[in-house]
């Protein structure tokens, strides 16, 4: 697997794997477990996905030394502003049993429907990313489903750009506007949800093109995003998908086929907009 360069120099391996809706215990630990013998070395967590301290047992048991692994970490919303997310990443410090992260992110902006200060908000919380980031407790910081606006809103006060910019995105949801932005301003774009939902996996225009380089449709999606230049971050539970979601570097998407896929209307996602939701 070859690595992007983040906006400060920090290597990110190209695939990561997500655990968001993966059981805290047995269930978690084993998936991560299975996903770093397969290759990966890249975990993606959050707090709120109170799977943390099972994603850190696995890592420690892996026998994978930590400093080759790329851990992944994000501020809950009830934890924006300055000492509360200062306080929230040491707790996530401590579930995974760590000294520092690779990556630390703002899980999801503070929005117009819920504060009339969500500006001031963002600007706090990136704040003390900023304080963990100068302390060398994490190397690398940014944030998740932001977007333009509200990656222009914190660009006034930051002294630091974001990094990475964690978004949905899959055939059928691209967000052309923030993706070109974060291109132009050198932020890494991290595709969350990357296969979608399951009417994706059963779309006849993907199955036919997966099915002309003898590829399952999760690996088209995967392979997609790659070609792309972005970070796909798949997810499962089931031993032989896990491995399958890496075997993506066996083929090239032809650049018509490609086309095929952008061009493709919606077809299923989370549903969550993040000026939209009010958790």
């Amino acid at each position: 697997m070859n690595n992007y360069i983040l906006n400060n120099g920090v290597l990110i391996p190209e695939i990561g794997f997500g655990t968001w809706q993966t059981p805290d215990g047995d269930t978690a630990i084993e998936a991560v477990k299975t996903a770093l013998q397969a290759g990966y070395r890249h975990i993606d967590t959050a707090l709120i996905y109170r799977n943390e301290q099972s994603v850190g047992k696995a890592i420690r048991e892996s026998g994978i030394a930590r400093k080759d692994i790329f851990v992944t970490s994000k501020l809950w919303n009830k934890a924006r502003g300055y000492d509360t997310a200062l306080k929230a990443f040491e707790i996530s410090l401590k579930n995974l049993g760590m000294d520092y992260l690779d990556l630390y992110l703002i899980h999801w902006p503070a929005n117009a429907k819920q504060f009339d200060d969500w500006e001031k908000i963002n600007a706090n919380s990136w704040k003390a990313l900023e304080k963990l980031y100068a302390e060398g407790l994490v190397k690398a910081i940014g944030v998740s489903n932001f977007l333009t606006e509200h990656l222009k809103a914190l660009e006034k006060t930051a002294t630091i750009l974001p990094m990475v910019n964690q978004i949905e995105f899959h055939p059928g949801y691209m967000q052309t506007e923030t993706v070109a932005y974060c291109k132009n301003n050198n932020i890494l774009v991290e595709a969350w949800s990357p296969l979608g939902t399951g009417k994706m996996l059963e779309n006849e225009t993907l199955k036919k093109i997966a099915g002309s380089y003898k590829v399952s449709v999760a690996q088209l999606c995967i392979r997609w995003i790659l070609q792309k230049g972005h970070l796909p971050l798949p997810k499962s539970v089931t031993p032989e998908r896990i491995k399958q979601n890496l075997e993506v570097f066996n083929f090239t998407i032809l650049e018509k086929d490609i086309k095929t896929i952008d061009n493709l209307p919606y077809i299923g996602g989370s549903g969550l907009h993040p000026n939209e939701i009010d958790f």
